[in-house]
């Protein structure tokens, strides 16, 4: 199940990883202006047509009620399916899941690096999505994750661009009708991180962490992103607090250690009588990653950093390179 709009980019290529993998893939289209209803049709899809109205939940709901399967795999057009097929055979054969399922998107950045994320998009007939932009399904549990993995390119610089005014001001517009969503400020938050304003940034994330409960499963990647952004901000001492208040919590993260050895790093530029005791912390938190390997299964983890990424910072940092 797909909702779309001037997707020709990546539409076939989307509906070409799933079609021989589903009984029916549905496309509902909200107004494309260029070849994506033509090339969906050509590529197996069932095309439906709904009129956008700046909700994102409720074109998800309108899919939703169209697609005909006891259980739908939502997917968006800018993604692909990577790795799983064997667990759609397995539902196609009857062997249906106890609960919603989350997968893996897996997010190609402009830097190369991929990041991970879990997502519930294995849902059973009757579930409804809520939220204008960044909408999310209610599920009565948590979703169980599966092998089912999702390519995706949205995150690379091009791509974001593109969509940018139109995700920040739903996202505004989401947040000044509710101002306690912590989700949506975080989300927020992001999006201006990924277009560099990081001072802007580091502002909606400093309120998100204040008022995110410790559980919610989104927290690491706040953490993570938080630190960085308050780096980049010229903040890197609120960075360092951060990190001493969050260190026990996160002390199976690769991605949090390797966040604050840069953040020490930057700190140490800032503060040159300071560096002979900060570099060999950073030195120590790179170390860290390398002890414990990537953690792809924590929310919004970055390949790598628990591996070449922080031997190289290491290399770096003694001079080897």
């Amino acid at each position: 199940m797909i909702i779309a709009r001037d997707e020709s980019r990546s539409i076939v290529r989307c509906l070409d990883s799933l079609r021989d993998h589903v009984d029916e893939v549905l496309l509902l289209d909200t107004g494309s202006t260029d070849g994506t209803v033509a090339l969906a049709s050509a590529h197996g899809a069932r095309v439906e047509h709904f009129t956008w109205v700046d909700d994102f939940a409720a074109a998800r709901n309108a899919a939703l009620a169209a697609a005909t399967g006891d259980w739908r795999l939502v997917v968006d057009a800018d993604e692909w399916l990577a790795e799983g097929a064997e667990e759609l055979s397995a539902l196609r054969a009857g062997r249906l899941p106890s609960a919603a399922g989350a997968v893996v998107q897996r997010n190609d950045q402009t830097n190369g690096q991929q990041s991970t994320a879990w997502l519930p998009r294995l849902l059973p007939r009757g579930v409804r999505y809520e939220g204008r932009i960044h909408e999310q399904p209610v599920l009565s549990s948590p979703a169980v994750r599966t092998g089912i993995v999702l390519g995706h390119d949205g995150y690379l610089r091009e791509q974001l661009a593109v969509k940018a005014e139109r995700n920040r001001a739903l996202l505004e517009a989401a947040l000044a009708a509710d101002p306690a969503d912590v989700y949506l400020r975080y989300q927020l938050g992001k999006d201006h991180e990924v277009h560099r304003r990081y001072v802007e940034a580091a502002q909606h994330y400093d309120l998100a962490y204040a008022a995110t409960p410790l559980d919610a499963p989104w927290r690491h990647d706040l953490i993570v992103r938080h630190l960085f952004t308050l780096s980049q901000a010229g903040r890197s001492g609120d960075a360092l607090d951060v990190a001493d208040a969050e260190l026990p919590r996160w002390t199976h993260s690769a991605d949090f250690f390797f966040v604050v050895g840069d953040v020490l790093l930057t700190h140490a530029a800032e503060n040159p009588a300071h560096a002979a005791r900060l570099l060999p912390l950073a030195e120590d938190a790179w170390s860290r990653c390398l002890e414990l390997g990537d953690t792809p299964d924590l929310p919004g983890a970055v390949a790598g950093r628990g591996s070449h990424l922080a031997a190289h910072n290491l290399k770096v940092l003694r001079g080897e390179i």
